[in-house]
């Protein structure tokens, strides 16, 4: 439901100019392809106690420093699947409550009653998964101090994630990342949000099962290698669905060199379900076994708005009719 990693730098010289690196990258940028959309001032950063800039960051990792850890960095990234049952103009706002009530709740659970300092970045990446590319992604980047401050003591103690049999730290924050998403879905999406989850999966499922059906055409990859395809749709959210094709990729493994993976590549999205599952039935037929042409048609569907699609659509069924003795043309 939602990843949330932990690294961290040592106080050295390289740990020093990695750590500042990371966060000028952090800063102005949204992801390694893309920067950021908006950097004003101290407007980027969300200051709970370690700065709201990379100068005013860096200063306080080093005061805050242990003998063996500059600083933590954190990741929270919820499952693009889940944040699109969110409405669009709630997600920033979903993303940023989510980062704060998991440290908090973290910390809470470890019995740190004092809390511990930190600062976050919100990043606006789309989807790289060549499943559903280009899909919202927001995630935070959460900067942690080397020490905190021990009250029993009255002073600052090192800070540290232990993952052993007595007590996983790191078990503990998957835990309450998870518990976090779920209360915020429940809140922000409604108490179904599970079973509207469970219906896309279904869905998913049942799409993937046209691969029961002969191929539709074959591909050639990088290597020369033939692979059977079949042209179909996968759901993308609540309101979309992608046109495309499903083949087999090598995925070996160390348990298993030889494993095969079935995937999902799409060709035309953002389409109505009814609209992409005509499109991908005409499709398959028109391409006739032909991967160039298949591309080429799901070209054509990417310039069309929605107005020429729904027209192409009364013409493709107007064709069909058996009153009709004329030949549909695709590229009518």
């Amino acid at each position: 439901m939602c990843v949330a990693n932990v690294q961290y730098k040592k106080p050295s010289a390289d740990g020093a100019k990695q750590s500042k690196n990371l966060l000028r990258y952090l800063t102005y940028r949204e992801s390694r392809d893309e920067a950021a959309r908006h950097v004003a001032g101290r407007e980027r950063w969300v200051d709970h106690g370690m700065g709201g800039s990379v100068g005013e960051i860096v200063q306080r990792c080093d005061d805050l420093k242990s003998e063996h850890v500059l600083t933590f960095s954190l990741v929270v990234n919820p499952s693009p699947d889940l944040i699109a049952m969110v409405a669009p103009e709630e997600r920033e706002q979903f993303v940023r409550e989510l980062t704060e009530s998991t440290v908090n709740g973290f910390f809470d659970a470890r019995g740190l009653d004092t809390g511990v300092e930190f600062s976050f970045v919100l990043h606006h990446r789309l989807t790289d998964d060549l499943q559903a590319p280009g899909l919202p992604d927001p995630h935070t980047h959460i900067v942690l101090p080397g020490t905190v401050y021990d009250e029993e003591h009255g002073q600052r103690v090192p800070l540290f994630f232990s993952r052993n049999r007595k007590v996983n730290h790191i078990e503990m924050l998957h835990d309450v990342t998870e518990r976090t998403m779920a209360e915020q879905m429940e809140r922000y999406v409604g108490p179904d949000w599970e079973q509207r989850y469970d219906e896309l999966a279904a869905v998913r499922e049942q799409e993937r099962q046209i691969i029961t059906d002969e191929p539709h055409g074959v591909m050639l990859d990088d290597k020369g290698a033939s692979w059977d395809v079949w042209c179909g749709t996968r759901r993308t959210d609540e309101q979309q669905t992608a046109v495309g094709f499903y083949r087999h990729y090598p995925t070996p493994t160390e348990d298993d060199p030889d494993m095969l993976r079935l995937e999902f590549r799409p060709l035309a999205a953002g389409l109505p379900h009814e609209q992409a599952q005509f499109f991908a039935q005409t499709l398959a037929l028109e391409m006739n076994g032909d991967m160039d042409r298949l591309k080429e048609l799901a070209g054509l569907l990417n310039g069309m708005n929605a107005e020429q699609r729904t027209t192409l659509i009364e013409e493709i069924r107007g064709y069909e009719q058996p009153t009709r003795d004329i030949s549909p043309d695709f590229e009518l």
